[in-house]
């Protein structure tokens, strides 16, 4: 059994991250407004980034590192900026000047809509996929 973390884009520009073992039926449930809570009063939802895992603990943890990203961490993530992931992971006075606004703010970006079921991650490592472990990427 495959487990999911995912990231919506709800229709007030605000994302929302959770996990689940069933990722097209639970797109359903959110877009229909049935889980109440964060993205019922956000319609319409739309599906951004997934990743499969073997286990409910890795989708877990996952969940729970991405939700403590910064919107620019998770847009890069969404749009497949390896680069720009690792740049958000480091501390703001650790970081380089940034290629990826002049000013150092996290600028928000047009992203493309991602179809359901389809990965765009990887970790600081090269591999496909968010790294397992406690590490904050």
């Amino acid at each position: 059994m495959a487990f999911w973390t995912y990231i919506l884009l709800c229709a007030d520009g605000l994302y929302y991250t959770g996990h689940t073992d069933n990722l097209e039926f639970r797109i359903a449930q959110h877009q229909s407004g049935l889980i109440e809570g964060f993205t019922s009063s956000r319609l319409p939802v739309r599906l951004m980034w997934s990743q499969d895992f073997a286990t409910r603990y890795e989708a877990l943890d996952a969940e729970a590192r991405i939700k403590k990203w910064s919107r620019a961490k998770k847009e890069a993530l969404i749009r497949g900026d390896w680069e720009a992931v690792s740049h958000f992971a480091k501390p703001p006075k650790e970081r380089p000047t940034s290629p990826f606004a002049s000013s150092e703010v996290e600028m928000p970006v047009e992203i493309a809509p991602s179809p359901i079921g389809v990965s765009t991650s990887l970790d600081t490592s090269g591999n496909r996929g968010l790294p397992s472990g406690g590490g904050n990427p």
